[in-house]
This record gives structure tokens, sequence and C-alpha cells, in this order.
């Protein structure tokens, strides 16, 4: 008898999971609340960029299914929730998803079941709050009548050498007894099983990696700042520096950091730190870093076009890339926005070219898209290397660009400056 399992939010984490699940021969359901995804999935198409319609019409062959009933839960083996976990307004975690989800696989929980969450939170999310919720909505005793761990996505979007199968799957369970359901669980699924303690520890790993990014990603734009003004070449440096076989791991400045894991992951370690009286001073000085690099960017755009004897304001400067990550189409907060928006300020025409996205907003406006790559080149004043796309990389006519901001270092040439 087939394992069923219930994918309780269908994006970018819950879909690669229904996908590899339906590959390892569970019968998959998809739940969502958003009626068009449910449609789009069951016609079909995908709205991830790891997925094309083609993949999506193998897990429809499978058995998988896209639905917004309730009942589907109350027949589940295993319900793994992967709901979005953002932050507020005032950079506090947003777990509203989470708890109406855990509301609503509560009123549907049948004893017996493995209940796992993925989304990315702070320590003490599963057992402090998720566990209250299934228990009071369902009558059952997590440990006793049914299972209940964490587990951290670790999905990388546009990766093209590891997938949910060959990269290792962290698990932390309520109980020692959790934890083995959810090792047999995900062992159908990937390679490598790693548990850990508990359900905290297995959080909290989470956002260790995600801090260790972020930290080391601000050490570097830091670095790019003085460098320039030193007259070093960051990035020569780097290369330089990662020849050494230990002790070193190559990290590299940019424009700024998007998506979801690193400008938001570590706010949630932060709030946890501060609930305990304390600052978590790396996280926050790395936010305060990273985040200014929009605006020295586009600094460096007006010193660029000074040197030509150009002011920014009336300037065509053209952005290439404009998603937060090479070769995906996700816009989660991407740097190229307030890249944008500092240069629509200082009085610039900006225009973009991104094959990745049909259109780009700032502010409520739609930022002018160039169909004919060559003659924007031509035409531009500047031209910033926001995000180095395949398609970018292999196509653009750099050598005719009059000059050309490279925030990602991939560039070389007389009309070429470095972030």
């Amino acid at each position: 008898m087939s394992m069923e399992l219930v994918v309780v939010g269908l994006g970018y984490v819950g879909l690669p999971l229904a996908q590899e699940a339906t590959r390892s021969g569970l019968l998959v359901t998809g739940f969502d609340v958003s009626p068009a995804t449910i449609e789009s999935l069951n016609s079909g198409h995908s709205h991830v960029d790891d997925l094309g319609d083609v993949d999506i019409s193998k897990m429809i062959a499978a058995g998988f299914k896209a639905t917004s009933e309730t009942a589907t839960l109350s027949t589940a083996d295993v319900i793994v929730i992967c709901v979005p976990t953002p932050l507020r307004e005032d950079t506090t975690p947003d777990l509203s998803a989470i708890k109406a989800a855990a509301r609503t696989i509560g009123r549907s929980l049948a004893a017996g079941t493995l209940v796992v969450l993925e989304s990315t939170t702070y320590p003490g999310t599963t057992d402090d709050i998720v566990r209250p919720i299934l228990e009071t909505e369902s009558g059952l005793t997590a440990g006793d009548d049914f299972s209940l761990a964490y587990s951290p996505e670790r999905i990388d979007p546009g990766n093209p050498k590891f997938g949910l199968r060959n990269t290792p799957k962290i698990v932390g369970g309520f109980s020692e007894q959790c934890t083995e359901h959810a090792i047999d669980f995900y062992s159908r699924l990937v390679d490598t099983v790693v548990p850990t303690v508990g359900t905290r520890e297995a959080e909290m790993a989470k956002l260790l990696e995600n801090t260790y990014r972020h930290v080391n990603i601000a050490l570097m734009n830091e670095m790019a700042v003085f460098s320039h003004e030193l007259g070093i070449d960051l990035w020569a440096a780097i290369e330089a520096a990662k020849t050494k076989p230990f002790g070193f791991q190559a990290f590299y400045p940019g424009p700024g950091v998007g998506g979801h894991c690193i400008p938001i992951d570590p706010s949630y370690l932060s709030y946890a730190v501060r609930s305990l009286g304390y600052q978590f001073r790396f996280v926050e000085l790395a936010q305060e870093v990273s985040g200014r690099m929009p605006t020295y960017v586009a600094v460096r755009a007006q010193a660029l076009l000074n040197d030509a004897r150009k002011p920014v304001n009336g300037s065509s400067i053209l952005l290439l890339g404009v998603t937060y990550k090479a070769n995906i189409s996700d816009e989660r907060e991407t740097p190229a926005r307030p890249v944008a928006r500092r240069l629509l300020d200082m009085g610039a025409e900006v225009s973009f070219y991104d094959s990745h996205v049909d259109g780009f907003e700032v502010d409520g406006s739609e930022l002018q898209q160039v169909n004919d790559l060559d003659a924007a080149i031509d035409e531009a004043d500047l031209v910033v290397l926001v995000q180095p796309h395949d398609d970018i990389m292999r196509s653009t006519p750099f050598d005719r660009a009059a000059m050309i901001l490279d925030t990602r270092g991939k560039l070389e040439g007389p009309n070429v400056e470095r972030l």
C-alpha cells in the first residue's frame, strides 16, 4: 500500500518536495489556499523556476493533484507544512501562515500521522506554537497519538547540481520516536538523512546556515567599499585567497542580498535572541552593511558618469538582470529594485533587460523593458550588470558599451569597472 503524503503550501519548497515524492512512488496531494495555484497545477502548468510544465504533467500522471479540500488531510500518512514565513513591516516574524496551516491540519488530523514543519522559523516554533495548535484542534497528543518533527528546507532555486534528493536532509523530532518516524519518511525521498537532537536543533541548523552566509557576504560587501577607495582589486584578492586548501571559503560582494534566505531568515534568529534580552550584533550589522549596498552601487554609477563628464540626471542607465539570483525568475527582495529606485531618484532614465521576467515594477511603476539588447547597449550612457544570467553573459555585446559597472565581478575590459 502506497504512503499518502499531503504537502501544504505549493511554492518553491513544497512543489519540489511533491515532485520527488511522486518520483519515489508516494501518492501525493498538494494542499494550497490559492485557487489560481491549484487550477494552474491541475492544468499542468508550473509557477516555480525549478519545475517546468513537463514536470507537472509527469507528476499528474503519477497521481498528483492539487486541492483546497481539507478532507484529503484526514487520510494522509504524512503531512508536510511548506508555507511562507515572511517578515512584518516592523521586521518581526510573521507566522500567520504556519498557524493557519496548523489549525487546518489539526481539525482533520488522524492518529498515527506524521506532521513535519519545513518552513523556516525561529527555534521553538514546532514545539511551542505548532504542537499546541495541533493538539488543541485534534484532541490528540504529540509523541503518543501522532508524530511531530521539523526538517529545514534546503532548496536552492536554479542550482543544477544539488536538488532535493542529493542534498542531505536534517530531521529533528518532538521525541525520539517522532525522529525515527521522520527518518523513515525522508529516507524514501533523499539519499542522506541527518538526524539531530530535536526540533529546536533542526530549526537552529537552518538559521545557522543562512546566518553564516549572511555575515560573510556582508564582510565582503564592506571590504568592497574600502578596497575600491584603496585601489585594491578585491575580486583578484578573493581568487588568490581561495587557493588555500583549508581555513578559507570564498564569498563575494554584490549589489545587495535577495531572496528569502539571506535577507529574512537571520532576522528570525535575531528576533529569538532579542526575546532573551540580547542583541544579535553580527546579524544586525550584516543587515546594515548589505542593506546600504544598493545605494553604494548608485553612488558608484554616479562617479563613473561624472568621470565621463555626464550628470546622472538625464543619463541613460541600463540594468542587466533584475531577479535576486542568476537564471531564475524570482524577484523576492532583489537588490535591483532599490538600485533602480535610487537611480530614478537621482534623475536617471533607467531601463532593464531580463529574459526571465515579463516586467519589473518599482514603487508601483513599470520600469522600461528593452527588447533590442544590442541597440540598448549602444544607446546607454552606463550599463550596470546586476544579475549575470547565462543568456546575458553569452549574448550581450559588452565590448560595445560606453561604460559598465559590474557588480558581480564577471567582466573584464577597458570599459568595465568592478564593484
